[in-house]
């Protein structure tokens, strides 16, 4: 196949799953469309030369066919879309499934009584340093996300609901495991703090 027609092929092929994204629902990925069930985006265009291992050199030889790829990104927020979805994508065998990933928007409800928690345990733990002293604690000096004062690994929150990435070529077999995967919200602080202590030297 010469390039043109792998790249018409490749064309031909996301048009039709972009039409089984139509009867789900699936809409573009634009600015005003982020937050819907279920969109899609395609990107990185490329072409290669195909090779197969040939038995009497033991080496990858050109077969004299050219193939062309797109990257398309799924986006799903609609877990009940997730049986109909697997279908489609198996149906198209031209498609295939390269990483399925499962997020957590940033933000999303629990953020905050996480954060609030991991500031509660910081406090705690600076009454507890401040008493080991004999004295007390006075006043939060700084405080900011994990990082931000350049001491302690950050915990960033991630960004989708769903991802799968595909190419345009490829055997899609079954239908790709779609089962959501349960997600671990988890919160980390910098903070440095004033204490009213006695003397060092008198420790």
């Amino acid at each position: 196949m010469a390039k043109p027609d792998a790249l018409n092929a490749a064309a031909d092929a996301l048009n039709h799953l972009r039409d089984a994204l139509d009867v789900l629902g699936g809409v573009p990925l634009t600015a005003e469309t982020g937050r819907s069930m279920l969109t899609w985006s395609a990107h990185s265009t490329r072409t290669y030369i195909e090779r197969e291992l040939q038995a009497k050199t033991g080496r990858h030889e050109p077969t004299g066919q050219v193939v062309a790829s797109v990257e398309l990104n799924l986006v799903v927020r609609d877990f009940g879309l997730l049986e109909r979805l697997g279908a489609a994508l198996a149906a198209h065998g031209d498609l295939h499934i390269v990483h399925v990933a499962w997020l957590v928007d940033d933000d999303n409800p629990t953020w905050p009584s996480v954060r609030a928690e991991a500031i509660r345990a910081a406090v705690q733990q600076a009454r507890h340093y401040a008493a080991a002293l004999g004295g007390s604690l006075s006043r939060i000096e700084q405080l900011a996300d994990a990082g931000l004062l350049g001491e302690i690994h950050e915990i960033r929150p991630v960004q989708a609901a769903a991802a799968a990435h595909g190419l345009a070529r490829g055997d899609s077999g079954d239908a790709p495991s779609l089962d959501p995967v349960p997600q671990t919200i988890a919160a980390a602080i910098d903070a440095r703090f004033i204490a009213d202590a006695m003397s060092i030297d008198d420790t």
